[in-house]
Formats: structure tokens, C-alpha cells, sequence
């Protein structure tokens, strides 16, 4: 299996994890268990899987966050509701909301199903070792509607890939900050002010990071990659990829092609309804 191609593929297909982080069904219903609206249920939702955990498990997880920011809201959002109920609620809401993004008829299809079962034995090929979010949701039973299992496999594989990532990382001497700054700087993934925003840097630490990382030859005063930088954050990506090419690889190059083949489309039906909103990725 080529990393590089099982590296693409992921990140298409995540998109159909990623949205239930923009998707106003999540928020709608972890509000209604008593959780404060906006990040809060971001936090609550994405880390109920590892129970009532504290912040510091939550920033360290979650790497590029900002631990002052994460400790805001964890761990009193296990005050409002308790991680099971979280579980159940954002499955709940990631069913409404692809209703709402792709429709009854798509999610009922034979290919969904299909898609669905290739994930599943996808996610056979990983290994938990070492990789604690993943861990956390590989513990969660599986949904039995092929869309919700669908949703459940692409989010086990993001957050093993995640994971990794972080390890990948640290292996090349990045903070989370940095980490952050250095994947704005490649002009995918979040515009710099949505990154600052949602991961909670104010601008006196973002200028604090550049420098740093100018000063290491990384970047430029002016916050652009240098050479080395742009290097640096290739090396990451490939690493990433290696790390994350078992589940593509238990899968084979057939499941992959025709996993993407199904994904691709609904990807691309989820964008086109509004599944993110404007000004918030490069």
C-alpha cells in the first residue's frame, strides 16, 4: 500500500467525519443535555469517549489546542452531562445532520451500506498501541445504520491518523502552538484567524511562535515558511501517512479505490449543502 495515496484518501474521506464540528445539530443537542453552546460542546463532544477526563488530557490530546482555553470548559462540562449521555447526543445529531447534508436516499443506498463495511475493515488493521483518542472510540459499539457506521469507522481512522500526527509532531520538535502556525503557513487546513480563534492563541503568543520558529530558520519575520520549513512540514506529512498506512493496508488497494469511489461523491454533496461555513479554511 502506498502511504502517500492512503494518506489522500484519508484526508478526503475525513470531511464526512469532520463536519459534525460545524454541523448546528451537535451543538443543538449537547445544549439541550445543559452543556454552554459553542466550544464547549466541541471539547464535550469530541472527548466523551475517554470519559470524565480532565483538561490536561484533553490539551494533551487534542495537541494544537490552547490548555488555558480547553480548562474553561473541561472539566465542568461533565458537570451538565455525563459522557455517555455526550456519546449518545452527538450520534443522534451527526444522524440529523446527514439527513439534512446528503439525504435520506443516499444514506439508504447499497453503496453506503458498502462503504460502511469497507470501513469497518479498515479500522481491523489498527492498532490501538500508543494511540489514545483512537483507543477511546474503538471502545464505543458500533451503530447499526450503515450511515452511523459509516461516520463511526471514518471517525476511528481520523483520530488513529491523529494520533499519529501528533506523534510525528513532537518527533520533529514542534509544539502544539507551533504546530499549528507552521499547517496555517502551508495555506491548507484554517485560515490564520480562524486557527487563532477556535484553538484559542492570543495574537502575543502566535507572534511568540513565529519568532521562534523564525529563529530556528523555519520561518520568515513575516510568518512564511522558509525552505527548511516547508520541508519540515512535508517530512511531518509523510510521516503521518506511514503511521497511518495499517488500516489501508488491511483494507488492500481494491477496498481503498472503490472506499474512496463511494466517499468522494458524498464528500462533495456534503460541501456543496453548506457543511462548512465560509472563511474558515484556506
Amino acid at each position: 500500500m502506498d502511504a502517500t495515496v492512503a494518506g489522500r484518501t484519508a484526508r478526503t474521506l475525513e470531511t464526512l467525519h469532520a463536519l459534525c464540528y460545524f454541523a448546528p445539530e451537535v451543538n443543538d443537542e449537547l445544549v439541550a443535555l445543559g452543556v454552554r453552546t459553542g466550544r464547549a460542546t466541541y471539547f464535550a463532544s469530541r472527548s466523551a469517549a475517554m470519559g470524565a477526563v480532565g483538561g490536561g488530557t484533553v490539551a494533551a490530546t487534542f495537541f494544537v489546542f490552547s490548555p488555558s482555553l480547553v480548562a474553561k470548559f473541561v472539566p465542568a462540562v461533565w458537570s451538565a452531562a455525563s459522557p455517555e449521555a455526550v456519546v449518545a447526543a452527538r450520534r443522534r445529531a451527526v444522524d440529523a445532520a446527514y439527513r439534512r447534508l446528503l439525504g435520506d436516499e443516499a444514506l439508504g443506498s447499497a453503496e453506503a451500506a458498502e462503504a460502511a463495511e469497507l470501513t469497518r475493515a479498515a479500522v481491523a488493521g489498527a492498532d490501538p498501541a500508543g494511540r489514545p483518542l483512537y483507543a477511546a472510540h474503538a471502545d464505543l459499539d458500533w451503530p447499526t445504520e450503515p450511515h452511523l457506521a459509516l461516520w463511526h469507522g471514518l471517525t476511528l481512522l481520523r483520530e488513529y491518523r491523529g494520533d499519529g500526527h501528533v506523534a510525528a509532531l513532537l518527533a520533529h520538535g514542534l509544539t502544539g502552538l507551533e504546530a499549528l502556525v507552521t499547517h496555517t503557513a502551508t495555506g491548507t487546513g484554517f485560515t490564520q484567524p480562524a486557527a487563532q480563534l477556535t484553538r484559542g492563541w492570543s495574537e502575543e503568543q502566535w507572534a511568540g511562535a513565529v519568532a521562534s520558529l523564525a529563529a530556528r530558520g523555519l520561518m520568515t519575520d513575516d510568518g512564511t515558511l522558509t525552505e527548511a520549513g516547508a520541508a519540515l512540514r512535508t517530512s511531518v506529512e509523510a510521516a503521518t501517512d506511514e503511521m497511518a498506512v495499517g488500516p489501508w493496508a488491511t483494507l488492500g488497494e481494491d477496498g481503498r479505490a472503490r472506499l474512496k469511489e463511494i466517499g468522494k461523491p458524498l464528500v462533495m454533496r456534503a460541501v456543496a449543502a453548506g457543511a462548512f461555513p465560509e472563511g474558515v479554511f484556506a
